[in-house]
């Protein structure tokens, strides 16, 4: 009997001349509405990427692309939803309409989220002025797209009613464990993205920490490995050398130089004095260095000693020692055009109380080495 009922509902529904005039109204709709939605869209990110194209923004091109990306099946959805407003419909579908809503909205706007960091992170790894470590890249685009999602996750489960709080206590919980167990790799790929995010080197810069010294050729997700200057490969935890004391000789823009010589204590004092300008005239003369002060210094043991310092204008090593020669040269030249000696180390003894022994040498050259080994200086004082 009950199903008999039913058919006969349904019979009557299927004669009712209002239910197919609402399904055309419906289908119609749909279809108008998904051509119109389609077309703003199209029409939209033609418009931004002709605007992208004239004036170079790349912010504008990843627009584009995300506005492309919208999924066809909920736009779909969105027109069906539209045209339901054009029919008469029972109270009961509301809470489905608008929880259907919320589902088609809440997913499309998350995967235009997850198309946009895609887009940025893609973006950033093929910018050219900046090279950029891949690895730490790829970290960043999963956080933030499970960050996403899981956002997604918990406001469909919250619209349908499901109590979450339990949910984000346990994952909370769950989390706590996992880092605890992991801690020391978690430490190194925190450290991995510190590196990314902060940048105190990147590949192929040449630094110096400790007694290590090396040029970066990559940092990964645990370890970051360097190639020293004896050629080798050195592999160190991401998060040992974020605590070291880090120098980056490759952003170096200029090398101040510091250098001493000394002259004999017999030059005389105006020699002296003209020293200063001419060691000044040599370094301006030579290229990529900027003057800055050369000074007599002190009386040293065995030299009059002078102090210089000037600046190489390029970080490369062997421009630095390649002007260092030429500096050196012109100036042993000059000082010897001027009759300026270097000063060689010396050291004066005084002989007091006593007398030296008196030698000749042409009885010492023909005394034979037996007669020699038996004979005995005389005792002397020394003080």
């Amino acid at each position: 009997m009950e199903n008999w009922l039913s058919a006969h509902r349904l019979h009557l529904i299927f004669l009712n001349q209002t239910f197919w005039i609402n399904s055309a109204i419906v289908v119609f709709g749909t279809l108008l509405v998904y051509w119109l939605l389609r077309t703003i869209i199209r029409f939209t990110s033609n418009r931004i990427a002709h605007y992208s194209e004239q004036r170079h923004v790349r912010f504008t091109g990843i627009v584009v692309e995300i506005l492309r990306s919208t999924s066809q099946l909920l736009l779909l959805v969105f027109s069906l939803l539209i045209a339901l407003k054009f029919v008469d419909l029972p109270l009961s579908w509301s809470a489905a309409i608008a929880h259907g809503w919320f589902l088609a909205l809440i997913l499309q706007f998350t995967l235009w989220l997850d198309c946009g960091i895609r887009l940025w992170l893609h973006s950033l790894l093929r910018d050219p002025q900046h090279v950029r470590n891949p690895v730490t890249t790829v970290i960043l685009g999963i956080l933030l797209r499970v960050v996403v999602w899981v956002m997604m996750l918990l406001a469909i489960l919250s619209n349908m009613g499901i109590n979450i709080t339990a949910l984000v206590a346990s994952l909370g919980v769950g989390g706590i464990a996992i880092a605890l167990a992991i801690q020391t790799v978690l430490s190194d790929v925190f450290a991995s993205l510190a590196i990314g995010f902060d940048k105190p080197f990147e590949h192929g810069d040449f630094i110096v920490f400790g007694d290590i010294a090396g040029s970066i050729e990559h940092i990964g997700l645990k370890t970051t490995r360097l190639r020293s200057l004896s050629g080798e490969q050195i592999v160190c935890s991401n998060t040992i050398l974020l605590q070291q004391t880090i120098h980056n000789y490759k952003r170096m823009a200029q090398r101040r130089i510091v250098f001493k010589f000394g002259i004999n204590y017999g030059t005389p004092a105006e020699k002296v004095r003209q020293i200063g300008a001419m060691v000044k005239t040599i370094i301006e003369g030579v290229p990529d260095t900027r003057f800055d002060r050369a000074h007599f210094l002190a009386f040293d043991e065995s030299q009059l000693t002078f102090e210089v310092v000037y600046y190489v204008l390029s970080a490369d090593y062997n421009t630095y020692m390649d002007i260092q020669q030429e500096i050196n040269l012109q100036l042993m030249a000059q000082l010897e055009q001027k009759q300026i000696r270097f000063a060689f180390p010396m050291r004066r003894v005084e002989f007091t109380g006593g007398v030296l022994p008196r030698i000749n040498l042409s009885d010492a050259s023909n005394e034979t080495e037996p007669q020699a080994a038996k004979r005995q200086p005389p005792e002397a004082s020394f003080s």
